[in-house]
């Protein structure tokens, strides 16, 4: 069995009282998403809509787009292995550190990744030298929206710039941005008519702390192209509790405005708190916090009940390098606590 990369994984250990390795929205699942679930009765004996009709309509809606430019997948991860087996592209361009499932999806179908080094000392940036690596090679670029598991967004003018460069050279870019609902960030979604090689991913998962569900989509300007890529993944592979669930979620009101003040409010005490113990926080823009420390302190945690998400894993991280979900006052009280413990005594 192949090594777990991701935060969430609590069912290996014992004792998890709080988990901080996983970055899903601290309001948790709306209570109309909830009620949304367990409202099934007749209609979860039936098969599930392959083509997701009913979702797909009100996603257009939210998002301004033509129905045939969504397709719904079980979470973001399915969707990147799809676009991946139907595109087979030979060179793949990643910053790097960033999500790990871009490059291992690029991998399984033979292609070859190149990552582009992401400055420690310039906060892990996104800048300018990215533009130098998109030469005609690169056959796919993948970009996280705010980053995972830095949460910085990159500059509006640059990703402009990326996203015409990789149109002049008849690139695909995939821009996740599964993250981007909890900031301030643009969407290049405004862009999807001009370029039809941009892909744009988001997911219920983590706005409305759907995880468990499995809901994602992804968002092109070529109908077609999207055809293709839906050709690579099982049917019925979004369930009819997922759809109904997805239904509810965008029918709830002001939802992520009151997730982005609470996190911006809980996101600048966590940085003052962790600063506060001497440690080096990245000044990320997303509902997670990437921070170093002196020392390992994953086991320590551990030990206590809580755990964080060690960014060993990562591509330019090692295990001194933390990544933790912003939660509620409370929990994040009690992290504080405990690392202060474990750092200090």
């Amino acid at each position: 069995m192949r090594p777990y990369e991701h935060g969430g994984d609590i069912y290996g250990e014992r004792k998890i009282r709080l988990d901080f390795s996983v970055n899903t929205n601290p309001l948790g699942m709306p209570i109309s998403v909830q009620k949304a679930i367990g409202d099934g009765g007749v209609e979860d004996a039936r098969y599930p809509d392959p083509h997701c009709r009913r979702l797909r309509k009100e996603l257009s809606i939210r998002y301004g787009v033509a129905v045939d430019s969504i397709l719904c997948g079980n979470g973001a991860s399915d969707l990147i292995m799809r676009l991946c087996a139907c595109l087979r592209p030979g060179t793949v361009l990643t910053p790097a550190p960033t999500f790990s499932e871009y490059g291992r999806s690029a991998a399984l179908y033979g292609g070859a990744v190149w990552t582009y080094p992401l400055r420690r000392e310039n906060g892990f940036a996104l800048d300018r030298g990215f533009l130098t690596a998109l030469t005609t090679d690169v056959e796919l670029v993948f970009l996280c929206n705010p980053n995972n598991p830095t949460g910085r967004l990159c500059e509006p003018e640059l990703l402009s710039e990326i996203a015409a460069r990789c149109h002049a050279n008849g690139t695909y870019l995939v821009v996740d941005e599964c993250f981007i609902e909890f900031t301030d960030g643009q969407s290049l979604i405004p862009l999807l008519e001009k370029y039809p090689r941009l892909l744009i991913l988001r997911a219920f998962t983590k706005t409305y702390a759907m995880a468990g569900l499995r809901l994602g989509f992804l968002l092109g300007g070529d109908a077609d192209l999207l055809d293709r890529i839906a050709a690579f993944g099982a049917e019925w592979s979004v369930s009819t509790v997922a759809q109904r669930a997805g239904l509810a979620a965008l029918a709830e009101e002001g939802w992520m405005e009151r997730t982005r003040a609470f996190i911006a409010e809980e996101r600048r005490w966590l940085t003052e708190q962790l600063t506060a113990l001497g440690l080096t926080v990245c000044p990320g823009e997303a509902n997670y916090l990437l921070f170093r420390t002196e020392r390992p302190v994953y086991q320590l945690l551990l030990e206590r009940g809580i755990m964080v998400r060690s960014c060993v894993s990562f591509i330019g991280l090692d295990d001194k390098d933390f990544r933790i979900g912003i939660k509620t006052r409370a929990e994040n009280e009690i992290l504080m606590e405990a690392l202060k413990e474990v750092l200090y005594g």
